[in-house]
This record gives C-alpha cells, structure tokens and sequence, in this order.
C-alpha cells in the first residue's frame, strides 16, 4: 500500500512538472519565471502573457484531458471484453467522429447539407457521428447477452462507416479532402476557452461514471456470468460502460481528432507499474499517466513540429507489440 502511495505521488508531481515545461516550449522560448508571472498576474511581458495564456494553457490542459479520457476509456473497454487488444475505439466511435467530420467537411459542399447541420462545426458533426454509432450498439447490445458478438457489430459497424467515408473521399475535392485528412491527423490545438466549457464538463461526468463503474469491472474481470452470480445487473452496468466511452473518447475525438494508441497501449503500462488488477488502482493510476503522458506527446510535438498522431503511434506501438508477444508466450 506504501508503495503504491508512493507510486501515486511520484506520478503527481512528474503530471506538475511536465505541464509546466509543457507552458515554456513552442515556437517562442519562455522561461519558468515568466510561466508563473503570468499564472499569478505578476509582471510578464503582454505577449508572452497571451501566448501562455490564451495557447499554451488551454493547450496543456487539453493534453491532461485527452490523455485521461482515452486511457480510462480504453482500460474499460479492455476490461468489459476481456480482450487486451481492445481499445476506446473498438466500439466504431473514431468511426462514427469521422463519418460525422466527413458529412461536414467532405459532403456538406457536395450535398448542399442544410445550414442548421453546417452550424455545428467539426466538434459538433464528430460528437454527433460518435454518439449515434455507440447508440446503435448499446441497442443492440441490449439485446445480445453475449458481449463479444457485441464486439464483433461494432468491429463491423466501424468497417461499414469506414467504407462510407472512403467514398466521400473519393468524390470530394482536393481542398475538402486535405481539411480532412488534417483533422485526422489529430491536434490538441484547436480547443478555445468557449470550447473548453464544453470539453471539460464532459470529461469530468465521463470519468465520474468511470469512478461509479470501479465495483463492476472488478467483477467483470472474471467474466459475465461470474458477475451475474455475484448479484451485477450486468445490462446496466454495459449501458454506464458505453456512456462513460461516449462521453471520454467521443468527446475528445470531437474536439481533438481521432488520437490513436493512447487508449490501446496506456492501460497495460499502468497495470505493468501497479502490478494489480484492481480498477480502484487502475482507474486513478490511468488518469495521471495518460495525462503525463500526453504532455510529453505534447512537448515532443511541438519540438519536432510533428502531428500528434504521430507521436503517440511511435509511443504506443512498441507497447502493443509488447503486450502481443507476452501473450503469444502464456
């Protein structure tokens, strides 16, 4: 128990320290003095002012939100299908966003979509295109006992809506088609304080249902049946996992692009540092190392000048791979 305080505490002050360097690094270098200056309405230079607080900030904290969304999210889903491989998007929600990106930005010159769709933005048409994916699957799933069926539709679904997008691809015009393929590319970037009003809440509810979601997935670490006996009303418990999923990748895929790895690797780190399967360790350890960890994708994409996607990928494949051979050898 010592150790794991220690654990925690360790991961704490690495989440502080790595979100203020995060403030200091970009294009205009500035220093930890002037960071503070102006968290604290001290005396700092106007535009460093405005860099650090109206970019910077809102930047790093998107980053510790993202991060622990899609780490949440991603151990729950690998938890409910008691699949290692399984992921924030194995339901078809990265699907759904981009089904949703691509009626906005690829169709919506093609179609002549009404105004009112147009109005909603990028983060409105992907929040939607998630949130009607995952509604299909939850009605199905209530109706199918036998969660890797459920797997399998939502494997399916997101096939389906791929090929869709992949068709609007096709017949969209050369501008449309690289605003696509940009928002793909995933940013951490594109979150004003208007916006924030509305990532941050969602965040927050999703990772509450995560927190209410910590007793069933104990029990559904040894399957459905085994937690039906134990009293789980297990239709219940599927619905809060599916929202809170919506909620925690579906928001950040909205406003953040489609972010790969991040959910699919994470989970299997911080069970690999606590060496415990229990999710009132995991779920509070998911949260402070996907933070971490996507401010350090974060910092390393702003050196770089690199789309975050590709930072998490290089970060998160060799993490899979691990996670596969290990398996492959019990």
């Amino acid at each position: 128990m010592i150790k794991t305080r220690l654990i925690f505490a360790c991961m704490v002050l690495m989440t502080l320290l790595l979100f203020s360097i995060d403030l200091t690094v970009g294009g205009v270098s500035i220093s930890l003095g002037n960071v503070w200056r102006s968290l604290t309405w001290g005396y700092c230079p106007p535009q460093e002012r405005t860099i650090i607080l109206d970019i910077r900030l809102i930047k790093g904290i998107v980053a510790v939100l993202s991060g622990a969304a899609l780490t949440v999210s991603g151990l729950q889903m690998q938890t409910l299908f008691r699949n290692p491989l399984a992921g924030p998007y194995v339901l078809g929600i990265s699907s759904g966003a981009s089904l949703g990106v691509a009626l906005f930005i690829l169709a919506g010159p093609l179609l002549r979509l009404p105004s009112t769709f147009m109005s909603l933005g990028v983060a409105g048409a992907a929040w939607i295109g998630s949130a009607a994916i995952l509604i299909v699957i939850a009605i199905v799933g209530r109706r199918i006992k036998d969660i890797m069926v459920v797997l399998i539709l939502g494997m399916m679904f997101s096939s389906g809506v791929s090929a869709i997008v992949q068709i609007l691809q096709f017949l969209s015009k050369d501008e449309a088609l690289k605003n696509f393929v940009i928002w793909t590319m995933g940013s951490l970037g594109d979150v004003t304080w208007s916006r924030m009003w509305i990532l941050l809440p969602s965040v927050i509810v999703g990772l509450l249902l995560a927190i209410v979601t910590i007793k069933p997935l104990n029990l559904l670490l040894f399957g459905e049946e085994y937690a039906s006996t134990m009293g789980l009303n297990v239709k219940r418990a599927r619905g809060l996992l599916f929202a809170s999923t919506t909620l925690l990748a579906g928001t950040v895929t909205a406003f953040c692009g489609p972010i790969g790895f991040i959910g699919l690797a994470l989970p299997h780190v911080v069970r690999m540092i606590f060496r415990n399967a229990d999710h009132r360790i995991l779920i509070p350890g998911c949260i402070l190392f996907g933070a971490m960890t996507m401010i350090v994708c974060d910092i390393l994409s702003k050196l770089f000048l690199l789309p975050i996607n590709a930072i998490t990928a290089l970060i998160g494949i060799p993490v899979v791979i691990l996670v596969v051979v290990r398996n492959s050898r019990v």
